[in-house]
């Protein structure tokens, strides 16, 4: 049976609330869909997602608060005995001693900031570089573009770990800045291209053309309306590269290039602890297997960022 009408002497207050609750409007409004949104929301439901999150959110706790891992301080001289050197895991030791004498888990939670660092700021610094120049080179094309276009070019052709060592080379140390910024000059060009091909469809979309046509100037079409719909790629491509740089950093500190002692990183403590890797095998292995995990799930994390940010894929 329908609702009874409203008594003809009710207020007209009274009257709109009726009215809105036949009508079914006085629930709540359902958020408008957009790209972010329905992306998150189909993140959630993915369990590769949870899982990568998971192991990268306890990564970065033990980078950020190790103490709260282990109460042993690595950097403390006093605390490696040489004649407790390369034993085996244990109730002291539960990841065993490495050359030194000193606890390996310690050393390998304590590594993971260092790691983490030079993952995070390279990814900063090729994000913020090669999106910016990506984004002005797209927009304006022409002369600026094939610029742009052949530097990168250059940097494409010079090998990584050659590049690498001539930049570490000019420093003549090993600290997790200096790593970064070595990284972050040879990886840059590929963020760079992504952006601006990203920009380059995006700005012959209908909005950009209506956006140009009311008057909107350079700067409020790059940032306001090509860049929140161009980002998604190097958002996808950003993830994935932090697991690959923080692989890059531990390759360049096993080849004696990277962060160097006293500072700790899993790639250093990988290259010290190879020479005897027969006689102990834990202060090798521990460091590469979180190392290695570390990497897939910021990878894993891309992935499922990608999945979710591309419809196609849905």
């Amino acid at each position: 049976m329908s609702s009874a009408a409203p008594p003809k002497g009710a207020s007209p207050k009274t009257r709109r609330a009726r009215h809105a609750k036949s009508s079914g409007r006085g629930a709540r409004t359902a958020r408008p869909a957009g790209l972010w949104r329905d992306a998150w929301h189909d993140l959630r439901r993915r369990p590769l997602f949870t899982v990568s999150a998971v192991l990268i959110a306890v990564v970065l706790v033990m980078a950020a608060v190790p103490s709260l891992f282990t109460s042993v301080d690595p950097y403390d001289a006093a605390g490696c005995v040489l004649g407790d050197a390369r034993q085996g895991p244990s109730a002291a030791h539960w990841f065993g001693t490495d050359n030194q004498g000193c606890d390996t888990y310690a050393r390998t939670v304590y590594g993971a900031r260092n790691s983490v660092l030079v993952g995070l700021g390279t990814t900063v610094l090729t994000a913020l570089a090669g999106g910016l120049l990506g984004l002005v080179a797209g927009f304006r094309g022409g002369w600026l573009d094939a610029v742009l276009s052949r530097v990168t070019e250059v940097f494409f052709a010079i090998p990584s770990v050659l590049g690498a060592l001539l930049i570490l080379s000019i420093f003549r140390t090993g600290t997790v800045w200096t790593v970064t910024l070595a990284l972050a000059v040879l990886a840059w060009p590929m963020t760079f291209r992504i952006m601006r091909a990203s920009v380059i469809t995006a700005r012959g979309q209908d909005y950009v053309v209506a956006a140009r046509g009311l008057g909107a100037s350079a700067g409020r079409l790059m940032f306001r309306h090509i860049l929140p719909n161009a980002i998604a790629p190097l958002i996808v491509v950003s993830t994935i590269n932090l697991g690959v740089f923080i692989a890059a950093e531990a390759g360049l500190s096993f080849l004696g290039l990277g962060v160097q002692s006293p500072d700790i990183t899993w790639g250093l403590m990988i290259a010290d602890a190879r020479a005897r890797f027969h006689e102990a095998a834990g202060p090798l292995l521990f460091p590469a297997a979180l190392l290695s995990v570390t990497v897939l799930a910021f990878i894993m994390l891309g992935d499922a960022v990608r999945d979710a940010l591309d419809p196609k894929l849905r």
